[in-house]
């Protein structure tokens, strides 16, 4: 990043952790934690133990990161090197990002920024300008995906209460800062799992490599199925509501299945994965030492903050992530596509010098659709 982006994005920073400190709060047992932290154009800085939210708040103003993260994990000693830390657990941490979803919009919102000259494009193999094929792809926020990544945050939700019993409590959700949400679990019954166990859950909440067995199929002997009931807990119950619907359904509903055979039957439940379960990146959940995005803080691949959703249906991060001032900035913009800010539109735009809102310039600066002048 040039040096007078970096400086820019690193006064809204700043200015951002002034004003808004009270978004941002060093989670339970910070002292058992390990933070870390980026600085534009720096590597990152781990192994870092505060104990308080005072602590932390001296680190960003002294610092000006451009991105902050903290361990899921608690360990007795978080500033020794990871081989001494003593892990004592973590919370469960759940992925969703709208990418992920191969969702039809992504083609029509998802830029090629070139890696050797900087030209940003859309659609074609190559730089149009400098012929390179070496790009980075970034994408700008849009109503569908942040839609689509709902839709499946809450059937996260559902199946963490039904089949889990965790509280709604004991779960947090966030905006990612960029396109899509993270849940972080607290509940301590499940803060002792390891990766593997980890990874037999995530496979769960997935509805990955379920067999048709498990919901009353005979292989042996078909024609004899009993199949799940639409009362039934877990995925046996959802099973049955996506393929009966209704109680006065399922017998039609199974002579149907009887006749297609065992083989098809099988292919229906496996494709049931992506409408049942739940979209999650599961090496995010199976991963005890990554270190996450905090909470309140500002994510550097947008300008715009990881932030709380009290309410996911009426979460709007278009206004509700983006606190970056609006004084003017004028820069130069490159940007295929509209994006949309505090309900105002932007783009597209082609290489044209123009003064902008703070946080929109800040917005395309972070994309690598902008330089400022």
């Amino acid at each position: 990043m040039h040096e007078k982006d970096a400086k820019l994005l690193e006064d809204s920073f700043k200015r951002y952790y002034f004003d808004h400190f009270d978004l941002i709060h060093t989670p339970t047992d910070p002292q058992m934690r390990e933070f870390g932290y980026k600085k534009f154009n720096y590597g990152m800085n781990r192994h870092i133990s505060l104990k308080s939210d005072k602590e932390l708040r001296i680190l960003l103003m002294t610092n000006v990161p451009s991105d902050v993260y903290c361990s899921n994990a608690r360990y007795s000693f978080p500033n020794l090197p990871m081989a001494e830390k003593d892990w004592q657990g973590a919370d469960l941490i759940f992925d969703i990002d709208s990418k992920d979803l191969g969702l039809a919009c992504r083609e029509s919102h998802t830029c090629k920024v070139c890696t050797m000259c900087g030209h940003v494009f859309l659609g074609e193999a190559q730089c149009p300008k400098c012929l390179s094929t070496k790009h980075e792809k970034t994408s700008v926020l849009c109503q569908n995906c942040i839609l689509a990544a709902k839709k499946e945050v809450k059937k996260l939700l559902v199946i963490l209460a039904d089949d889990f019993a965790v509280k709604k409590e004991d779960i947090q959700v966030y905006f990612s800062g960029n396109e899509g949400f993270h849940m972080h679990v607290s509940n301590p019954g499940y803060a002792a799992l390891e990766s593997r166990e980890r990874d037999d859950l995530a496979d769960y909440v997935m509805f990955r490599g379920a067999i048709p067995e498990t919901f009353g199929a005979k292989p042996a002997n078909f024609a004899k199925s009993q199949f799940s009931d639409l009362d039934e807990g877990g995925w046996a119950g959802r099973i049955a509501k996506e393929i009966f619907g209704s109680r006065s359904n399922k017998p039609k509903a199974t002579k149907d299945l009887i006749a297609g055979g065992y083989v098809a039957f099988k292919k229906k439940v496996e494709d049931m994965q992506n409408s049942i379960g739940a979209r999650i990146d599961p090496g995010v959940t199976i991963d005890v030492h990554r270190i996450f995005r905090l909470g309140g803080t500002i994510n550097s691949k947008s300008g715009l903050s990881k932030i709380q959703c009290e309410d996911i249906d009426r979460f709007n991060p278009h206004t509700d992530a983006c606190f970056i001032d609006d004084d003017p900035v004028t820069v130069t913009a490159s940007c295929p596509v509209e994006f949309k800010l505090k309900n105002k539109k932007f783009g597209p735009y082609e290489g044209e010098q123009l003064t902008l809102p703070k946080y929109a310039a800040a917005y395309m600066i972070c994309k690598g659709y902008a330089t400022s002048q």
